[in-house]
């Protein structure tokens, strides 16, 4: 994306990736960062919707199948995909961090 993002292929979104101090850029690197997280974080609803819904199948999955291996697999399946909607939703609440730096 830029100098400031890079793809996380985990979340399937771009993450910050700052490497200097908030206070040691300027504020057009400030504004410009802030404009593209709130365009990243804008979509970040979408991306939990649509690991909700994999979970749901996964889940009916869960509940047809007899073989246990099988069984612990979409299990473990599950349980990284909800990882991911937590992790997301860290990510998500990230803005009121940044807005308020914006605003100090």
């Amino acid at each position: 994306m830029n100098h400031y993002f890079s793809w996380d292929d985990r979340l399937g979104i771009s993450l910050p990736t700052l490497n200097q101090e908030w206070e040691q850029y300027n504020e057009a690197e400030q504004t410009f960062i802030v404009t593209q997280w709130e365009d990243i974080r804008g979509t970040i609803p979408d991306r939990v919707i649509a690991l909700e819904r994999v979970i749901n199948v996964k889940q009916a999955e869960l509940f047809e199948e007899e073989d246990f291996e099988r069984s612990c697999c979409i299990n473990s399946d599950i349980a990284d995909l909800a990882s991911r909607i937590n992790d997301l939703h860290i990510w998500y609440r990230m803005n009121q961090e940044l807005d308020n730096k914006r605003h100090s």
